[in-house]
């Protein structure tokens, strides 16, 4: 095809997860389900940490901002999802579409960084108790949670510059439920190697970096418990990092298949699965994996729910 006959494509179609018209229906309602009950946990999290004081703590501050980067990470995925299950021929813009990309990769960079830094409030935590409230000081965590947040405001920025030097011209269906980056590259008109290597230098020594930093706190952490802590004192000290340790498992396990392995060692179903996993079920999962054994959240939550009950009593 020549430069001149070449059709500029600045539309796409999603084709999601499935071409079964009957599956539509019933995979719409179940993402709904999953995008409404993760929004109520990750922000009902933030809410139940800012309405009671005893969750004023640095852990619960890095728990808050990990819960709003999952809630913005749902939120650029599945809205858009959800049109295309009603709506086969519902097309997107390339900006939008480049948006899309843009507040995903900037979720993802940010829980990355504050996986990092809640596994150091950990460490200090366990290994340096009486140093704790002096090192880990409201100012640290405030400038600790912003410096996460401008790093994954700032690193996609470098993949949408390049981004912007490419044109589509192959095709305008992307053969998956979202705007992967990945996907772009492969209806390209232009070359997207410089893409794919900056991607994959970028990718992974973001990933590696900061898994590799948690691994060595968490590693200081378990030394430092089996030596010092009695019994009642290691069961505690193992409690408040298992639910970490979960949800760094399942986050870097995940984003680790996908984009620094090589893409071709990936069947295109288990790539949707890997990919489904990470945008939209850990969101959903975090809240419930940080909650539901935590006894300082579901006191948080009692003593909230009690008050309501006493107001509402005092009006009746």
């Amino acid at each position: 095809m020549s430069e001149g006959n070449k059709t500029l494509v600045t539309k796409f179609v999603l084709t999601g997860l499935t071409q079964r018209p009957w599956l539509q229906v019933l995979l719409f309602l179940l993402f709904l389900i999953i995008y409404l009950t993760t929004l109520v946990g990750n922000l009902g999290l933030m809410a139940l940490i800012w309405k009671d004081t005893h969750l004023h703590t640095p852990m619960y501050l890095f728990l808050g901002g990990l819960a709003f980067a999952d809630a913005c990470s749902s939120s650029s995925i599945t809205p858009r999802m959800l049109v295309s299950f009603l709506d086969k021929t519902a097309e997107i813009s390339l900006a939008e579409c480049i948006t899309q990309f843009y507040f995903l990769a900037s979720s993802a960079t940010t829980e990355c960084f504050l996986l990092v830094v809640m596994a150091y409030d950990r460490y200090v935590a366990i290994c340096n108790p009486l140093l704790y409230p002096v090192v880990m000081s409201t100012r640290l965590c405030t400038h600790l949670i912003s410096i996460s947040y401008a790093i994954g405001f700032l690193h996609p920025l470098i993949h949408v510059s390049l981004l912007l030097r490419l044109t589509f011209c192959r095709s305008n269906v992307i053969y998956y439920f979202y705007c992967e980056i990945l996907q772009l590259f492969k209806i390209s008109c232009n070359d997207s190697s410089i893409n794919a290597l900056m991607l994959l230098i970028f990718g992974a020594f973001i990933q590696i970096s900061t898994l590799m930093t948690i691994i060595i706190s968490y590693t200081r952490v378990l030394f430092d418990i089996l030596k010092k802590k009695s019994e009642k004192g290691r069961s505690k000290a193992f409690s408040t990092c298992s639910a970490h340790m979960l949800s760094v498992s399942l986050y870097y396990g995940t984003l680790i298949f996908m984009y620094v392995c090589p893409a071709s060692s990936l069947a295109e179903d288990q790539d949707k699965i890997y990919s489904l996993f990470y945008t939209i079920i850990i969101p959903l999962l975090n809240p419930f994996i940080y909650s539901l054994r935590n006894k300082e959240v579901i006191g948080a939550l009692r003593r909230i729910l009690q008050k309501k009950k006493k107001i509402t009593g005092q009006y009746h």
